[in-house]
């Protein structure tokens, strides 16, 4: 006992001892009295100087504020301006290179005059009167249509109306030229924003790419800036409008804070929050193209008579199906919880062990969202993502009746579903909405929306659903 006791006396001399050495060695580097350590001092590196500056403050904690002062005040000045700078510094380096946030101010959907109005028994009709259509491709047009999905308030440009219809590229203009125009002239009006203080315009479209292109017209109506920066996109099929987004949201972060960027098919994006109403938070694009098997399946091809239209594969729906997975899979990383995050993985885990009895977990997404804008391309397609997804009648609500009240609008139809959950008063702030957009090549295009601000007033000037929401949904 007398031992261990002496022991510990020893210790602790030996530590008081080592801590007066310190102390003493201290001083000297301060006060400059030992040429020895004056001389080291000086040879020493400015990593040195730095882990010295960390090791004094440390001792320095314990001291009363009569001792601290003398010693703080004996600090090089170096020391103090990386104490004060520095972090300073990187924080502002970090901020300045950290990804703006991108807002969505508005957007507008055109609701055609009533004259564009067709009825399903008014297109069966002039198919049956077309020169250019057979009995064969009636009967197959018709066993379609009725499968659709589509109700009797869809429209046609009125050079469609015609027996046989009118073709040609000034019709196509004039059709393209209504629809932009009536859209971005109800967008502007919404949003107040002036035409010169657009920064960036991106458009695109599939079926039809005029020279001047489409920027180029919408510069020219509205008298935009010389300096504007402009994207003109063609041939992406109906997933054009979640690419577009990922263009615009690329162009705004090289843009000054508080640009605006107009994208036709038809919303307009900024990096200011003021007066926005849905944040981006994620965009996720699947291409799989590099298979032949997807390549081919949705092309723009002539038949036998030379006559153009659209080609579709009867692998359409498994590539489809393909490419929604990896598209999923992908975006379900990011947004999903941990604790679903966990579920699928222990599913993968025990299928490749046990082989394929096991079925793989789907995640459940009512977790990650709380609204669904599927692509109305179709009504098999609406069916194959809400069975995949494990999604209810509601969540898929918005595609069914925009694809019954307006058809299908292509790259455009994610923006009705979004006006037609506003209009139904279904959106909340901090509600969020995933679009999923599906295209030629193949690919499968996500976006995903936060909501900042809730819609004060569903029936604004344009609003497509004004005149009918009361009457959907309606039972297909």
């Amino acid at each position: 006992m007398a031992l261990f006791q002496f022991r510990k006396e020893f210790r602790r001399f030996k530590a008081q001892k080592w801590a007066t050495d310190w102390n003493s060695r201290w001083f000297r580097i301060k006060q400059g009295g030992d040429s020895t350590r004056e001389s080291n001092t000086s040879k020493i590196n400015e990593s040195s100087r730095t882990v010295t500056a960390v090791v004094l403050l440390r001792n320095a904690a314990p001291l009363g504020p009569d001792e601290l002062l003398p010693r703080l005040h004996g600090l090089r000045q170096v020391h103090v301006l990386l104490a004060v700078f520095l972090p300073f510094a990187i924080a502002t380096l970090y901020l300045m290179r950290r990804p703006r946030s991108v807002y969505l101010v508005d957007y507008a959907c055109c609701r055609p005059k009533s004259n564009c109005r067709v009825s399903i028994a008014s297109f069966i009709e002039s198919a049956r009167l077309s020169p250019y259509i057979d009995d064969g491709t009636f009967h197959f047009m018709t066993r379609m249509l009725q499968r659709s999905g589509l109700g009797d308030q869809t429209y046609l440009h009125p050079s469609l109306h015609h027996i046989p219809p009118h073709c040609c590229l000034s019709e196509s203009r004039d059709e393209a030229e209504q629809i932009i125009f009536a859209t971005v002239d109800d967008l502007l009006a919404k949003t107040g924003i002036s035409p010169a203080a657009i920064d960036i315009l991106v458009t695109n479209c599939s079926g039809f790419t005029p020279t001047p292109s489409f920027t180029d017209i919408i510069v020219n109506k509205y008298k935009l800036r010389g300096d504007i920066r402009n994207v003109n996109m063609s041939g992406m099929g109906c997933s054009a409008g979640v690419i577009s987004l990922d263009v615009a949201r690329s162009l705004l972060q090289a843009a000054p804070r508080g640009a605006h960027a107009l994208v036709v098919s038809m919303e307009v994006l900024s990096t200011s929050r003021a007066k926005s109403r849905l944040r981006l938070t994620h965009i996720v694009r699947t291409l799989n193209a590099a298979k032949d098997r997807a390549y081919l399946c949705a092309s723009l091809k002539e038949d036998e008579h030379g006559e153009t239209g659209i080609y579709l594969s009867k692998d359409l729906v498994p590539v489809a199906g393909e490419t929604l997975k990896a598209n999923i899979a992908a975006l379900g990383s990011v947004v999903l919880p941990p604790s679903e995050k966990l579920l699928f993985a222990l599913s993968f885990i025990a299928r490749k062990a046990l082989g394929r009895r096991i079925k793989l977990y789907v995640p459940d997404f009512h977790m990650a969202f709380e609204h669904f804008c599927v692509h109305s391309g179709g009504r098999a397609v609406i069916d194959a993502v809400q069975t995949s997804l494990c999604l209810s009648d509601e969540n898929v609500e918005p595609s069914r009746m925009t694809l019954h009240r307006f058809g299908n609008t292509s790259s455009s139809s994610l923006w009705y579903e979004l006006a037609y959950i506003e209009a139904k008063g279904r959106m909340r702030k901090g509600d969020r909405v995933w679009m999923v957009g599906f295209g030629s090549g193949f690919k499968c295009n996500s976006a995903v929306w936060e909501c900042i601000r809730s819609p004060s007033d569903v029936t604004t000037l344009g609003a497509p659903w004004a005149d009918s929401i009361h009457q959907y949904p309606v039972k297909i």
